[in-house]
């Protein structure tokens, strides 16, 4: 399947996996009230890729019809759930940068602009849900502390891929939203009682390919999963 280039298609794969990630949680989350916050934002996320999609093509052909490598996703939002802690770890670090990036680009006059402007709103409460639970976990017990450093330590070697422009979006102001969303990161951790993580050990791998289609081993699985149905009833209707 050939695909225009297009800020939309790794913006709306982005959306569509983590809302993936974040619906495997049901019936698995630690309380009632999780459990359907958790699903309000998979849901959210899953609107927000449904309208970047339907910039680029079809979008169930689009969700259900390529294969692994025509993905441009980051490689944060496909790693596994793992414990709580590692689901708020990587839903921190990256409604962070989203609400920074719509922000920006709702001041703008690209046609991803009104998408921004509406999605910045939801991103703000994704943001402070995972803002809230790292504060908990954080500043909790000594199991959660530990839980939630951990966490963020293993998920910090994928931030860094946040930041590399898209193409498509050479306006935007990659090194300053860096630094914002350092800074955001860095006072949310302080006030957790949590350690910022440092850069990666010397030889340690770090992620950053997944906008140019190469994924990590849990991302075929992922899919799999996701385009099973769809590709086992091609053309059915419900």
């Amino acid at each position: 399947m050939n695909v225009t280039a297009t800020p939309a298609l790794p913006l709306g794969d982005d959306a569509l996996i983590l809302s993936h990630r974040l619906g495997e949680w049901a019936g698995h989350a630690p309380v009632l009230e999780e459990e359907v916050a958790l699903a309000n934002i998979a849901l959210d996320l899953l609107g927000q890729a449904r309208v970047l999609l339907s910039l680029v093509g079809d979008e169930d052909e689009l969700a259900y019809l390529r294969e692994e490598r025509q993905f441009r996703n980051l490689q944060l939002v496909e790693q596994p759930n793992g414990d709580f802690a590692h689901t708020i770890a990587r839903q921190l670090y990256f409604s962070t940068y989203q609400e920074l990036l719509f922000g920006h680009l709702a001041t703008t006059d690209s046609e991803l602009a009104p998408l921004a402007a509406k999605a910045v709103k939801e991103v703000a409460y994704h943001r402070d849900h995972a803002h809230q639970w790292t504060l908990r976990l954080g500043d909790g017990t000594d199991e959660s502390h530990t839980r939630m450093q951990h966490a963020l330590d293993a998920l910090w070697r994928f931030t860094g891929e946040l930041f590399e422009p898209v193409e498509g979006l050479e306006t935007v102001p990659w090194p300053a939203l860096h630094d914002s969303w350092t800074a955001r990161i860095t006072a949310t951790l302080e006030q957790a009682a949590l350690t910022v993580p440092e850069g990666p050990r010397h030889g340690a791998w770090t992620a950053g390919a997944g906008r140019q289609g190469l994924h990590t081993e849990s991302f075929g699985r992922l899919l799999a999963e996701m385009q099973h149905l769809h590709r086992s009833h091609p053309g059915a209707a419900w």
